[in-house]
């Protein structure tokens, strides 16, 4: 049977970071979306209120600015590889994150096979954030399921990767969870823990496990 690999990208693909921060980095605007990134890992504000005012930021954001943060961020090393190596075996792997879709869906390119983030307007914005396409950690285990069914495996079928609170919820449903760079939240429900730079070896604890 296959397996699907999901991962999270905040933390996790990205090294001690997240795609908003490096957006705002291009914008000169990283105090302001750290502030943003510190009230919603406290719970003082929700993804729906975090997408809103994360928004309200970035007025002058372009294409130009997402692409030009996607290529300088700290990606975790042989990203690509591990997805080919995953594709190889005639498994899956896709990308869930809280984060701009239009930021995640970049890694489709990499190969990942999907890739699901929060629904943001098109660029440059004149318009504002659908709350209802807004992610939470909840909505990470609706798209596991959606996408188990696309691609005929179930949660026993699957491994997730993450580092935070918001990949809680997906560590509690699936057999084989690897927390990568990880706070507390992850310590005790993990079956895996990897501190490092490299993703081959977070997979290697996983690749041939069943």
């Amino acid at each position: 049977m296959a397996r699907l690999h999901l991962f999270d990208l905040d933390g996790t693909l990205l090294h001690g970071t997240s795609a908003p921060l490096e957006i705002s980095r291009q914008l000169g605007l990283v105090a302001e979306t750290v502030a943003l990134e510190q009230a919603i890992s406290a719970g003082r504000i929700g993804p729906p209120e975090y997408a809103s005012q994360v928004h309200a930021l970035w007025t002058r954001l372009t294409e130009e600015h997402v692409t030009a943060a996607f290529e300088g961020a700290p990606w975790l090393a042989r990203i690509r590889e591990v997805w080919a190596e995953i594709s190889s075996r005639g498994e899956y792997c896709a990308v869930v994150s809280l984060s701009p879709s239009f930021f995640v869906e970049k890694l489709t390119a990499w190969g990942a096979h999907a890739a699901f983030g929060s629904r943001f307007p098109a660029l440059p914005f004149t318009e504002p954030v659908d709350p209802a396409g807004v992610l939470s950690a909840a909505a990470k285990v609706v798209i596991a399921d959606r996408m188990c069914a696309e691609f005929g495996v179930t949660r026993d079928d699957c491994v997730a990767y993450g580092d935070s609170l918001s990949d809680k919820d997906l560590f509690g449903v699936v057999p084989v969870s690897v927390a990568v760079n990880a706070d507390h939240h992850l310590a005790s429900v993990a079956t895996h823990s990897y501190t490092g730079k490299d993703l081959w070896d977070a997979y290697e604890l996983v690749c041939h496990a069943r």
